[in-house]
């Protein structure tokens, strides 16, 4: 594995899988915490780019400069995300069982391991926040707009969560404006807090045509479209994780929640069973105070 990002005996180990996870009881407590979903972003799209060259910002901190290919704990936002609070994140892709970062305390679990970090909670946000952790949501697509019962639920979970309408799925600068807001939590933190920041990128998700030029509204989103706009994303997440990283090293996971299908074998959208929605892009990492 590459460069800093995990390193020493102390901090990282093998998974039993084939994959590094660091000692999750020594990062709790000790780093800050960065979540991002890049909702509804398809592996093949994200590997794809990153092999083109066409996501530097992103591939200087993927580990080898590749994304994980996992399968998601959920084929929609808001089932993915209630398995993910809860500590399922995208599982390998390969045969396991999988030691896990984060496990609620459960007998019998087979994939919480030495390594885990083991939380006494319903879910992994109030585990965070019992541990001394200001735990912050920057909500995207409608599942955290908190405008009903319904897009109230998830953002709820976080002591604190944040969403307007430039950070939704219509806005084509979305993403600044969430980091942005990124940036003023971060320093209005006092210097000795510790921090979970989570961050739903809606850019990727429908619609997405107005990250493509020359694309237009009446032919609609496109492989081509999702894939500008991830590129979109790339050009401005140097920004979170240098706000993220601004105050200590922050432990960090990039990864989608679920893809999309653009017509595979018929298939159009998710919520529905299609290796094109099942399989996403993931990595973890450490961000070095003074990252970007």
């Amino acid at each position: 594995m590459r460069g800093p990002e995990l390193r020493g005996a102390e901090t990282a180990g093998p998974a039993g899988d084939g994959t590094w996870m660091p000692d999750m009881s020594q990062v709790v407590g000790r780093d800050d915490l960065l979540l991002v979903t890049l909702d509804t972003l398809r592996f093949d799209v994200a590997a794809e780019l990153a092999g083109a060259g066409r996501l530097p910002n992103l591939a200087a901190h993927l580990p080898g400069g590749r994304w994980e290919e996992r399968h998601a704990p959920g084929s929609f936002t808001y089932a993915s995300h209630q398995a993910m609070f809860a500590g399922f994140l995208p599982t390998p892709a390969a045969p396991g069982p999988h030691p896990r970062l984060f496990a609620a305390r459960f007998e019998g679990s087979e994939s919480t391991a030495d390594r885990t970090y083991v939380f006494d909670a319903p879910d992994l946000v109030s585990g965070l926040a019992d541990a001394g952790y200001r735990t912050v949501c920057i909500g995207g697509v409608g599942f955290f707009n908190k405008r009903g019962a319904l897009g109230s639920v998830l953002p709820g979970m976080f002591q604190e969560s944040h969403w307007e309408p430039e950070f939704g799925v219509a806005s084509p600068t979305s993403f600044e404006a969430q980091v942005a807001r990124a940036e003023r939590v971060v320093a209005e933190l006092p210097a000795g807090q510790r921090l979970f920041l989570f961050v739903n990128v809606p850019s990727l998700h429908h619609p997405n045509w107005f990250h493509l030029p020359g694309a237009t509204r009446e032919a609609g989103d496109s492989r081509a479209t999702h894939a500008a706009a991830l590129e979109y994303v790339d050009r401005h997440i140097g920004r979170l994780f240098a706000a993220a990283s601004s105050r200590r090293r922050c432990f960090t996971i990039v990864c989608s929640d679920h893809g999309t299908a653009y017509g595979d074998d018929g298939w159009t959208g998710h919520r529905l069973g299609h290796e094109s929605v099942w399989t996403v892009p993931y990595a973890h990492f450490f961000l070095e105070p003074g990252a970007h």
